[in-house]
């Protein structure tokens, strides 16, 4: 079973089906597996597509070892909401920086703006 990390940090687990020249993939039965802390939870995704542009590693999954992860497997729901709380603790830490930037005189460009290539 491969495990595909994409550019924006998603992880895929699935069964490699197909892969062309440009590295383009598709993946079988695939998972996206969502991480936070010690916990994980897979949502189940289907057939996938992934463009090779957006392939940041490619690796084999050794099944006996993924057994003996200190990993807790949790519900969707549960790491959802675990991830959610996450990403709201990074925005409230990074208009934190911000503002203090701002009041030292200094601008930060929003990641909106900038070109991601």
């Amino acid at each position: 079973k491969p495990r595909v990390l994409r550019r924006d940090g998603r992880t895929l687990i699935g069964s490699l089906r197909s892969i062309d020249q440009f590295a383009n993939l598709v993946l079988h039965q695939t998972v996206e597996r969502i991480h936070v802390g010690k916990k994980y939870g897979d949502i189940p995704r289907g057939i996938f597509v992934v463009r090779g542009e957006n392939v940041v590693l490619l690796g084999e999954i050794d099944l006996e070892k993924e057994s003996d992860t200190p990993l807790q497997q949790v519900s969707i729901e549960e790491i959802l909401e675990e991830q959610r709380v996450e990403q709201q603790a990074k925005q409230e830490s990074e208009k934190l920086k911000v503002q203090a930037l701002k009041e030292r005189g200094l601008s930060v460009p929003r990641a909106d703006t900038l070109d991601e290539y």
